[in-house]
């Protein structure tokens, strides 16, 4: 497969399906519609296969083609969608880089997946089952936000679950991990800038929402489509996931300043939270990934190619792809509800 298909490879598995239409999922797209919709990361979970399955289709579909088309233009790893200059160094690289001894032994592939399971199982259990159980009337004093368990019942499943994989992941990779201390405090480092992304695109959502044009833009973004909350939630999440770069950014500002409106229109038109949520998560996932996107630059460097080597085939997986399937979403949640 040529080098410059790579970039486009990884979106399909990175930005698309898994990061907003699976059930279950603890991908932060997936996450921050809870709270505005008291949802759990299993709504509608039909649905969310379906799109799922929407994308991944279109991402192989394309990304076999291309890989096709070049195997046929007896293209190599190293050549560029340049005729006639192939990337020799970056491929000489390359290979070097893939054949340096591996002195360690393999672990076992089961143990490896063992934490995905227990992820995706623990945050079902803790949602349906586990967390229903508990006495939370506590959380209905100020101190603890003034809110109630059902509010807070998604979040609470994907941190407790994410939470006790870890958990598992050290149980059984202990001897694996010699530099542990090393390693939580990267990732103790590197959950700070997310965090404060998250925090900063709330308070802005705020303060958005408090100027007096504001309203204007409300009214205008809700009458998108007055009989169908959906294509107007839609719409409006796509478009600020685009101009923000970041799916996650585009959502929270949304939902910061349309989340109940929204909500309140689906209530009005008989369309369930649950379906509001998988329509908001999927929306994300389209203009999101465009050419400033910070994710999609960062791939690229990482992979050491450029927009004009690789993007085109990122826009076919982790933007047409996704728009398709949620233009599927909706007009299958329209005419059968949530499922």
């Amino acid at each position: 497969m040529p080098k410059r298909l790579i970039p486009g490879t990884i979106a399909l598995g990175a930005f698309t399906f898994t990061m907003t239409a699976l059930p279950g999922s603890p991908a932060i797209q997936n996450a921050i519609p809870m709270p505005y919709f008291g949802t759990t990361p299993f709504a509608a979970p039909g649905l969310g296969l379906v799109g799922g399955v929407i994308m991944l289709g279109i991402g192989l579909w394309w990304l076999q083609w291309r890989a096709g088309r070049a195997a046929k233009a007896d293209e190599g790893y190293g050549q560029t969608d340049v005729p006639g200059k192939p990337d020799t160094a970056g491929a000489n690289e390359d290979v070097a880089a893939n054949h340096q001894p591996n002195t360690g032994q393999p672990g076992s592939f089961a143990l490896a997946l063992a934490p995905v399971v227990a992820v995706i199982a623990l945050n079902y259990w803790l949602s349906s089952h586990g967390l229903t159980r508990i006495d939370a009337s506590y959380l209905a004093e100020p101190r603890f936000g003034a809110t109630t368990l059902e509010a807070v019942r998604g979040m609470c499943a994907v941190l407790s679950a994410l939470a006790l994989a870890i958990l598992l992941l050290l149980a059984l990779q202990w001897r694996r991990l010699p530099g542990l201390k090393k390693t939580l405090e990267t990732g103790a480092s590197s959950s700070v800038m997310p965090l404060l992304n998250t925090a900063s695109q709330v308070g802005f959502g705020a303060v958005i929402a408090s100027l007096a044009g504001f309203a204007l833009i409300r009214d205008a973004v809700l009458d998108i489509a007055p009989g169908n909350p959906l294509v107007s939630l839609a719409v409006s999440v796509n478009l600020l996931a685009g101009i923000t770069g970041s799916a996650s950014g585009g959502m929270t500002i949304a939902l910061q300043t349309l989340g109940e409106a929204w909500l309140a229109m689906g209530q009005a038109a008989g369309i369930s939270p649950e379906l509001l949520h998988r329509v908001t998560a999927i929306a994300t996932g389209g203009l999101d990934a465009l050419l400033h996107n910070g994710a999609v630059i960062t791939l690229l460097s990482i992979c050491g190619l450029t927009h004009r080597q690789s993007y085109v085939d990122i826009l076919m997986v982790a933007v047409l792809g996704p728009i398709a399937a949620l233009v599927a979403v909706i007009l299958l949640g329209t005419w059968f509800g949530s499922f």
